[in-house]
């Protein structure tokens, strides 16, 4: 880094970033006195590849804080599955001890601008430019604060924390050296909007060959202005050149969307709002915090392996990460990571694990779809498959599918914890959980 470059201005915390994850983080930290810049790399608004949905959690998030969403929303419950086979199972939306029985639908980009605009009428510092560096100021070679951010027209700010809120290809991440990407879970989604209504979410299992699963998942959600959202993410393991298959089969899943007579007519997958984007899933690959670094939502992995949410993760890790460097810096990083282990590590082990070696095998893959929306079983299951599958065994009311989630929960951790990703976790996360 230059020494010739001038330090425009010093913040206790500069957050890289203002999606969900940054903008919550902002906000908690600005309410308190923190003096916060809330970097971007483009202007508001602007949009991202998303499925558009809130989940319960996230808008606990947003009811804690003091916010609701208002036009441009729409609330969003049970969810559909559909199988390999065609065959659907209706999974209920329960309402919990700390979270709604329902979530929203609010396209990104209204949603980030709003959630963007709250930070900063709170006081965070709007700073518009792209990240190139992060470091240690010139005369130490440890990676302590105050860290210089260098953007790329030259300009340079000084932190005592840095929050990377910068997305799965996180430059922050990478500058800190958190990411190990031999075993980051990666993955890669493209989204499109639809001219047609759709009442329900669904998510959808696709065989694009007889027998052998789609290695990801498509989704069709209600939209905004009448119109769905309609998408499909293709999981690649550590090898992101497989990220263009997504893109390559999306009219292929959307005339399947057809066939099975959730729309009309989907078009080829080229109509309006088509935007592409990378996923890191299961906290797999990603060291969340060490000294002044904080890496919250999708810079930390924090998307759901198994349905692809990342939006209620991301607001819950912003405002996670906000409150621990508010009760000090010095310790914000250990802080912080005891709490994300505490709110997502029992989920992620078992459903990072059971994402590598469902993608890793697509027959099988097929045949836990088939056996899951299969009409008897998949009604039995349909409850406590939503409580598990949407992360939400933590604060679910007493009953049959708390009961079935956290059976789910017990036998996955004995089924995966020999794979792979479940000795990666073990290992980096014990000194964290064996504290939690």
């Amino acid at each position: 880094m230059s020494e010739e470059m001038v330090v425009t201005e010093r913040f206790d915390v500069a957050v890289v970033g203002s999606g969900p994850a940054g903008s919550v983080a902002a906000l908690v930290l600005a309410r308190a006195g923190a003096r916060v810049a809330l970097l971007d790399k483009a202007s508001f608004p602007r949009d991202k590849a998303c499925g558009d949905v809130v989940g319960p959690r996230g808008v606990a998030v947003l009811r804690d804080l003091g916010l609701e969403p208002g036009l441009g929303t729409e609330r969003v419950g049970d969810m559909v599955v559909v199988g390999p086979s065609g065959r659907r199972v209706l999974l209920p939306c329960f309402e919990g001890t700390g979270y709604p029985g329902h979530g929203l639908a609010v396209p990104r980009h209204g949603l980030d601008a709003w959630l963007a605009g709250k930070a900063l009428d709170a006081g965070a510092r709007a700073v518009t430019g792209r990240v190139d560096q992060v470091g240690a100021r010139a005369d130490t070679s440890a990676l302590a604060g105050p860290l210089d951010v260098a953007l790329h027209d030259g300009r340079r700010l000084q932190a005592d924390v840095v929050v990377g809120a910068d997305g799965a290809t996180s430059r922050v991440a990478d500058a800190a050296g958190l990411v190990d990407p031999r075993r980051v879970l990666w993955g890669f989604a493209v989204r499109v909007y639809l001219e047609e209504a759709v009442a329900l979410p669904h998510i959808v299992l696709w065989e694009r060959e007889p027998g052998r699963v789609f290695p990801g998942y498509g989704w069709l959600f209600p939209g905004p202005d009448g119109r769905a959202n309609a998408g499909l993410g293709i999981g690649t393991m550590s090898d992101r050149r497989a990220g263009a298959g997504a893109v390559r089969r999306l009219p292929e899943f959307l005339e399947h969307l057809r066939r099975l007579g959730l729309v009309h007519d989907p078009g080829d997958g080229s109509g309006p709002g088509r935007l592409g984007g990378w996923l890191k899933m299961g906290l797999v690959g990603t060291t969340p915090a060490a000294g002044p670094v904080l890496l919250i939502g999708d810079a930390a992995g924090l998307v759901n392996p198994l349905q692809g949410e990342g939006i209620a993760h991301a607001m819950t890790s912003g405002r996670l990460a906000a409150e621990a460097v508010l009760a000090g810096p010095a310790s914000a990083a250990a802080r912080y990571r005891h709490g994300i282990a505490r709110a997502h590590l029992d989920y992620h082990r078992v459903a990072a694990a059971a994402h590598a070696a469902l993608v890793e095998r697509p027959a099988a893959a097929s045949v836990v779809g088939r056996l899951l929306t299969h009409p008897l079983l998949g009604r039995a299951l349909a409850g406590g498959w939503s409580v598990f599958w949407n992360e939400l065994l933590d604060g679910a009311p007493p009953g049959r599918a708390r009961t079935t989630a956290t059976a789910a929960s017990v036998l996955g951790r004995a089924l995966t914890r020999p794979s792979a990703t479940g000795r990666w976790l073990e290992r980096v996360w014990a000194p964290t959980a064996s504290t939690t």
